[in-house]
């Protein structure tokens, strides 16, 4: 993808953390926390509108799906769940979907707090769109 300001989604069952990343600058920020289920009454139409909202609001022109591959780098039931979901992204926004192995970003995201003074709870809140980070500096080679 040539974008060069991206919005990073890194999906949850409870939780949808996201960041933004520039290409030309390099710099990656965490951007908030989505509480919506991809799955649920809705069917994840809350959850669409919010990226919807994000994408908008930031001026992204592409947008990187943590991809969440087994540890030996197969695919699962729950890949077949995001590239679906990330199916209704594209068309919601008209703007490129790209998806990226976002195996251990979560890891990186609780080394990144590690220390911090935070509490379970608060680490808890911010550990989806720290992982939204790791995605971006990885997709983008940070």
């Amino acid at each position: 993808m040539d974008a060069s300001r991206l919005l990073g989604v890194d999906l949850g069952d409870k939780r949808t953390g996201l960041a933004v990343g520039d290409r030309e600058t390099g710099i990656v920020a965490p951007i908030g926390l989505l509480e919506h289920p991809m799955r649920g009454s809705d069917d994840g139409a809350a959850l669409v509108r919010g990226i919807v909202d994000a994408a908008g609001e930031y001026d992204v022109d592409g947008v990187v799906v943590g991809l969440p591959l087994h540890m030996d780098g197969t695919e699962g039931q729950r890949v077949r769940l995001v590239r679906g979901f990330g199916v209704r992204m594209e068309a919601a926004l008209d703007l490129p979907v790209t998806y990226h192995d976002e195996r251990l970003t979560s890891v990186d995201a609780d080394w990144a707090m590690a220390g911090s003074g935070l509490t379970h709870k608060q680490k808890k809140l911010r550990r989806d769109a720290l992982a939204a980070v790791a995605l971006l500096r990885d997709y983008m080679g940070k």
